[in-house]
């Protein structure tokens, strides 16, 4: 399940004090003092609980069967096998007697948002590159998680299973899909839908030789992690949300945030990012093709999303090839 785009929701709902407390009664996490509904929980399905024996966030009403299971899974892995901070308590309850849905209730990490309103226009350039920095560090460390198969995880028998026929053909099913779909909503012309198919072929065997699959979380963007100001500076302070984690070519978690820092006119900031990423990793100019389709895959999205909800942000006269080009051709510079 985790690979596949969600765009619903299935959301708390009103949940009482009573409820809570009951909660916390049940794994002995001390006496409510405060609640409130998550400010960047897009998905609706968290709240902050804060009790006599700490911070918490609740997480219900899952999107899909298996989703705190296969969550539970990932933040166990990570801790064991990476140095990122994720939550080091993640309960889960089975049984639905006290919400009416089953939950999780996890550790509430430290720090805030890279674009809270508390931070957006508060740093200074040099705690910047310290954060970009530290993004860099973290995914390199998540990328530290290898695996013998490209594939989703099986809430089942916590296995890997692979994708069908192979991870190439499934990304570029993939993107061919969603690029069809945007027809529904925008203008795709025959030049933009060739321009797409090129940029797949010049790309297939750099696919097809990349045999060294990782962990990935499929949505590493702020709203998923946090930052704070230790002695030696900003740092990564946390992540979370595994909805989307699964096991193909590691440098697509890069995307949203080279993404993020382009959209923010920062070139400069994503290429402290890629360089610490890539440091010390000997060829990262033979990924400059699988970048490429990486980026292609986030913009059909992202041009899907933005068209049919009619919040475009650019040149809506622009055609999507011109559109995603920008993008694809940025991200190749930054590996230089």
């Amino acid at each position: 399940m985790t690979s596949k785009i969600i765009f619903g929701s299935n959301r708390l709902g009103e949940v009482t004090n009573t409820q809570l407390q009951s909660m916390l009664d049940k794994y002995d996490l001390g006496k409510l003092l405060t609640s409130s509904k998550t400010e960047y929980g897009v998905m609706g399905q968290t709240m902050f609980v804060t009790s006599t024996k700490g911070n918490f966030v609740l997480k219900g009403n899952p999107l899909y069967l298996g989703q705190l299971v296969e969550e539970k899974f990932f933040i166990d892995n990570i801790n064991e096998r990476t140095n990122v901070k994720v939550p080091k308590l993640y309960i889960i309850d089975d049984f639905d007697d006290i919400f009416g849905w089953n939950y999780s209730v996890m550790q509430r990490l430290e720090g805030k948002h890279l674009n809270s309103k508390e931070l957006k226009d508060s740093l200074y350039v040099e705690e910047k590159i310290n954060i970009a920095e530290s993004i860099g560090q973290t995914l390199s460390s998540f990328h530290t998680w290898k695996v013998n198969a490209f594939g989703e995880l099986d809430i089942r028998s916590l296995e890997i299973v692979p994708f069908k026929d192979s991870y190439r053909k499934w990304l570029f099913n993939r993107i061919l899909y969603w690029l069809e779909d945007a027809k529904r909503f925008s203008k795709i012309t025959c030049e933009d839908v060739e321009w797409v198919k090129s940029l797949l072929t010049e790309s297939e065997e750099d696919f097809n030789h990349f045999c060294s699959p990782t962990f990935v979380m499929g949505d590493f963007k702020p709203g998923n992690f946090l930052v704070d100001k230790s002695c030696s500076g900003w740092k990564v302070s946390g992540v979370f949300d595994f909805t989307n984690a699964y096991f193909a070519d590691p440098i697509s978690d890069l995307i949203k945030m080279i993404t993020y820092y382009i959209d923010k006119k920062e070139i400069t900031l994503a290429k402290y990012l890629m360089d610490t990423y890539f440091n010390g990793v000997p060829g990262k100019e033979n990924v400059k093709k699988r970048m490429k389709v990486h980026m292609l895959h986030q913009r059909v999205l992202d041009w899907g999303s933005a068209k049919a909800t009619n919040m475009v942000t650019w040149d809506d006269e622009l055609s999507f090839s011109l559109w995603v080009k920008e993008y694809t051709d940025l991200a190749e510079t930054l590996l230089e």
